[in-house]
């Protein structure tokens, strides 16, 4: 029933098994890829006539987590799988970066790639696994796909290069890295460093590239038997329109690549593209013709903007490879925000707010490993009037969701730690203009965010994306691309750091690799942009404030014995509902016995605080409380003066000379001051009134030779302790 085919190698100190033949037999290609007990699927299925009309390759990747792979049901109501969770929109584009280059130019057939997790070990992320997966998935099924690829996770831990680390030993890590490509050249890389140098972020790229060949070679073993025969595809003559578009076009391009502003140069462009389209002839009504033609100038234009890169040095807007644009950095933008910044660099800028919450906005994020709290979130947007044009407003898509975890990144090594800074933080870029990297320019804008609202970050991050124009052998590497060098180059190089280091790099090709040599290039010169983007922010913030915004809440940490948390929280909730109230502060409590107090008053934390404590605590003899008469008696008032404890005023000591009546010197309701002078000998206590000043709270000195008044003890009648009465059995026992 089954033609299966399966390779093995071990990876890592780990098998890596993959697999053909036996699911998803209907797919173009399905493989079964398992490492340690880690298992993926990844089917690819792909149209057999191209879209018509589309001057684009419709390939989409789909990687979903199951949670029956970890032996869980899913929570909410319906008890299924819903939206793709941010680690699966994540891990989808992480797998469709590498892949999509290498099919090859002109290919429109629809095409789909899914990769589903079967089952988790707890120690091995099938991340990396899906994408090996898809790779050998697309290298069977017969499509023009110019791989295979390999990738691999790399760890440095203890100054060592670490294969594939797994989920346990990444808290140990001062690197996660992930990087995919063909046997030659490097095509994608993903990272999140504590402030490593280049130096040693190039070692692990080359360290990862070494390491992940086998997988390479193991794919191309099973092809060997259970390849399907390759696509007869039917491809355009490219060159078919050329001659003419050049005519029409040529001279005014290199007009327009002379322009500096981004809105007149693309006007000109689109100009010079409507003559092209009017003036060639092309089949009245054919989409295919018109695409190819579109096709054919897009070439042009990027032949002709490349070309003068690599031969003058000389950028569009004017400048040399190395200098980044103009920057501005501006803070305290809104009045009523906790933190924000406006970062410009050039034509690109982001608008970036940062709000310090409690315990209680954590994020809860549920996983496969199970479910953490995140206390740093950060969220990109992007309108489309930043690019001048009109869109549909909605959800978050996944390029948001990409460059704002870039963005995470790069700025959470520098986080300070939660006992140091016991905040939850939101940060959230707006970006208002682009022209550029607005994922760099949210770094650079949140790390001034974040220091303005008082976060004491490490050290100030900053960010920088690099591009590449490659002809031949000659090669141009641009510092703080725009957006047309980005989208008609060859690479996407993006580096965020500190000045001691990097924490963050992301990696893109549109070509099918770049080498070592080009690489550090790259990181060399990103380094000299990064220093001077750090400088221009430093004219703003070199760290973060003093002290919190005026609007921003106040955390205080207190810790109670355990045993006592029952009784803050009460029945229900009751009691620090009822604290919550009375003193306007946000009270959260761990199982621990940390209690965070947080409020926008100290006066708030303070009254909350007090609270708290009196019901943890026990009052201490000697000690002057502020309390209130809650009853009166004939020999005496009682005061409730620490929590829900209540003592008794004697009537000797209301004041120095003995009243006739307790109603003469305190009324119920008054507040009073008193000193606790004890316990008696059945644990009541003793409270004096006369012993402390009553408008001030200070206790008053005792006259020379005064011996200490001890209260007369807690009983009923007046002038001295309570009477031992007789100890018979209650009235209805004496029978």
């Amino acid at each position: 029933m089954f033609d299966i085919h399966r390779v093995e190698i071990d990876w890592g100190g780990r098998k890596l098994s993959l697999e053909t033949g036996h699911m998803a037999r209907q797919a173009d290609a399905a493989v079964f890829a398992q490492y340690g007990e880690t298992s993926v699927l990844a089917t690819v299925v792909a149209a057999k006539q191209p879209r018509p009309g589309i001057d684009f390759f419709p390939l989409t990747v789909n990687y979903q987590e199951k949670t029956y792979a970890a032996g869980k049901i899913p929570g909410g109501y319906f008890k299924r799988e819903g939206r793709p969770t941010e680690k699966e929109t994540l891990t989808s584009r992480l797998i469709d970066r590498p892949i999509r280059p290498l099919f090859i130019d002109g290919f429109k057939n629809e095409t789909q790639v899914i990769i589903t997790v079967l089952s988790h070990d707890m120690e091995n992320d099938p991340d990396v696994l899906g994408m090996v997966a898809a790779s050998a998935a697309l290298t069977l099924s017969g499509v023009p796909f110019l791989g295979p690829i390999g990738a691999a996770r790399v760890g440095y831990i203890e100054g060592e290069y670490v294969l594939n680390p797994m989920i346990d030993e990444m808290t140990e890590t001062r690197l996660d890295l992930v990087v995919a490509g063909t046997q030659d050249a490097v095509m994608m890389v993903e990272s999140e460093a504590q402030e490593l140098n280049e130096d040693i972020m190039l070692g692990a790229v080359v360290f990862g590239q070494k390491h992940f060949q086998p997988v390479i070679q193991a794919i191309i073993k099973l092809a060997e038997t259970a390849a399907k025969e390759p696509w007869d595809i039917q491809l355009p003559d490219k060159e078919k329109y050329l001659p003419k578009v050049r005519e029409i076009a040529e001279a005014g391009l290199k007009e327009a690549f002379q322009i500096a502003e981004k809105k007149k140069r693309n006007d000109m462009v689109s100009e010079i593209k409507s003559k092209v389209m009017a003036g060639v002839e092309i089949p009245e009504g054919d989409s295919a013709e018109q695409v190819l033609l579109a096709g054919t100038f897009k070439s042009l234009e990027a032949h002709i903007m490349r070309s003068s890169v690599v031969k003058t040095g000389r950028r569009i807007d004017g400048r040399d490879l190395k200098t980044v644009r103009p920057i501005m950095s501006e803070v305290q933008i809104l009045p009523r925000t906790h933190g924000s910044a406006l970062f410009t660099r050039g034509e690109t800028q982001a608008l970036v707010v940062a709000t310090l919450g409690t315990g209680e906005d954590e994020q809860y994020v549920d996983s496969l490993e199970g479910t953490k709290k995140e206390r740093f979130m950060l969220h990109y947007n992007f309108p489309p009037y930043s690019v001048g044009e009109t869109g549909r407003m909605g959800g978050a898509g996944r390029r948001e969701i990409g460059h704002g975890k870039l963005a995470w990144r790069a700025v959470h090594p520098m986080m300070p730690a939660h006992d140091e800074f016991p905040y939850t933080i939101r940060v959230v870029s707006e970006i208002t203009e682009s022209n550029g990297s607005s994922s760099m320019a949210t770094v650079c804008g949140t790390s001034l965010a974040l220091m303005d609202a008082g976060v004491p970050l490490k050290s100030p991050v900053a960010g920088i994306a690099m591009g590449l124009i490659k002809e031949g052998e000659d090669f141009a590497v641009l510092s703080d691309i725009l957006g047309d060098e980005d989208h008609l180059g060859d690479m996407d190089f993006k580096v965020a750091g500190t000045e001691n280091g990097i924490t963050s790099l992301q990696m893109d090709i549109k070509i099918t690799g770049i080498t070592e040599e080009i690489m550090k290039v790259a990181l060399d010169q990103a380094k000299g942009g990064r220093l001077h983007i750090l400088g221009e922010m430093a004219k703003s913030l070199t760290g973060a404030r003093d002290d919190l915004g005026e609007h921003a809440p106040r955390i205080e940490t207190i810790t109670i014995p355990t045993d006592k948390i029952r009784e803050v929280i009460g029945s229900g909730g009751s009691v620090i509902r009822s604290i919550v109230e009375e003193s306007g502060a946000k009270v959260d409590i761990n199982d621990d016995g940390v209690i965070k107090i947080a409020a926008a008053k100290k006066e708030s934390i303070e009254a909350a605080r007090r609270m708290i404590l009196e019901i943890t605590s026990e009052p201490e003899v000697g000690t002057v409380y502020k309390g209130k008469v809650v009853k009166i008696v004939d020999f005496g008032a009682f005061v409730n003066f620490f929590g829900a404890k209540d003592g008794l005023v004697h009537i000797s000591q209301l004041n120095q000379g003995r009243p006739a009546t307790v109603d003469e010197v305190v009324k119920e309701g008054q507040e009073v001051f008193v000193k606790l002078l004890g316990f008696d000998d059945r644990g009541k206590t003793r409270l004096s009134m006369k012993v402390v000043n009553q408008e001030t709270g200070e206790e008053l000195p005792r006259a020379e030779g005064e011996p200490e008044d001890t209260g007369g003890g807690g009983g009923g009648r007046p002038g001295g302790g309570r009477r031992d009465r007789d100890r018979r059995p209650p009235r209805r026992d004496r029978e």
